[in-house]
């Protein structure tokens, strides 16, 4: 009683009238003039709450015992694993299922749709084994990457990096099966727990390392050769967006090859980039060109060079 007395008293001061009811009713009317709402009538979305579940049960089966609160036997793992993987089985089926809906891929008919989303499924759980091989170089390339790991098994446990990595690896899988959303829920719950943002469809070869990793950003169509190492902040990116849908598809982001090394916020931009083989780009470097291979790319020291871009940007937004 003492709290509804309250909260009168503070509508009286303020004067506000409004009752939940009329408050329900104006979020309503925002739903119908606005949307912003899953199709509750219809083809439903892939639940992002949901994704994140299966997401952790995935790196349980990844690294066993790494993401689980309690130790797992070797004597019990059989077992553990054959239920989680049913379980990821039946779940991540039912999302598909609704991407593919979603993105009009269905077969037009629930049952058949069903099974194709069962199929793509078990498809994308039959190559779990081959991304641990994956996921196990990039675990070295941490490792001999970081004199401060004690261990193999601390960089699983404690570095972000190897969940972010884990992820768009898993990830990948599904945007090549070209399933909607989902990868891109994927990824983006790891970026909102380790701050690497990692899209899907970039493609990233073997013995792969971000160090601290926070800020660094990878876009849709990078390619990155074997034994790439990247620092904090560094991004692969687009030279400009503003030609927007009409990008997509194409190839925007740069090509990083083997055995390069990018430190801290260098941003490297656009599709037509070329990070030649064992180059290094040094830190805070902004580079919108090809490099040749084996080239060290730093910035001049204490200088800025300031030039139009008047014309690119008249082309880029027309005007």
């Amino acid at each position: 009683m003492a709290l509804l007395a309250f909260r009168a008293a503070v509508r009286d001061n303020l004067g506000v009238n409004l009752t939940v009811t009329e408050l329900t009713g104006q979020l309503i009317a925002s739903y119908a003039r606005v949307g912003g709402i899953n199709h509750l009538d219809g083809k439903n979305l892939p639940s992002k709450t949901a994704m994140a579940s299966i997401t952790v049960d995935l790196l349980r089966v990844l690294f066993p015992g790494f993401f689980d609160e309690k130790s797992i036997h070797s004597s019990q793992l059989k077992v553990e694993i054959a239920t989680l993987m049913d379980s990821i089985l039946s779940r991540l089926a039912d999302e598909i299922y609704k991407s593919l809906e979603y993105g009009g891929l269905g077969n037009g008919n629930k049952s058949e749709t069903g099974r194709q989303a069962q199929a793509l499924t078990l498809d994308f759980l039959a190559s779990l084994p081959r991304l641990r091989d994956l996921l196990q170089t990039d675990t070295e390339a941490a490792y001999e990457g970081d004199p401060a790991a004690l261990s193999k098994e601390e960089v699983i446990v404690a570095y972000p990096f190897i969940e972010a990595i884990a992820v768009q690896r898993l990830a990948h899988e599904l945007y090549l099966q070209k399933i909607p959303l989902i990868p891109r829920i994927m990824t983006e719950w790891a970026h909102g727990r380790t701050g690497i943002d990692l899209h899907p469809g970039a493609r990233i070869g073997s013995h792969f390392f971000i160090d601290h990793g926070t800020g660094t950003v990878v876009g849709e169509t990078a390619v990155i050769g074997r034994h790439v190492k990247l620092y904090q902040g560094v991004g692969l990116v687009a030279r400009s967006l503003a030609g927007g849908q009409a990008l997509r598809g194409q190839k925007r982001h740069p090509t990083i090859e083997d055995h390069v090394t990018i430190y801290a916020n260098a941003t490297i931009v656009g599709g037509e980039t070329i990070v030649g083989t064992g180059s290094t780009i040094g830190a805070s470097v902004f580079l919108n060109q090809s490099v040749s291979p084996y080239s060290l790319v730093t910035p001049e020291e204490n200088k800025i060079r300031v030039t139009s871009k008047q014309d690119r940007f008249k082309a880029d937004y027309q005007i």
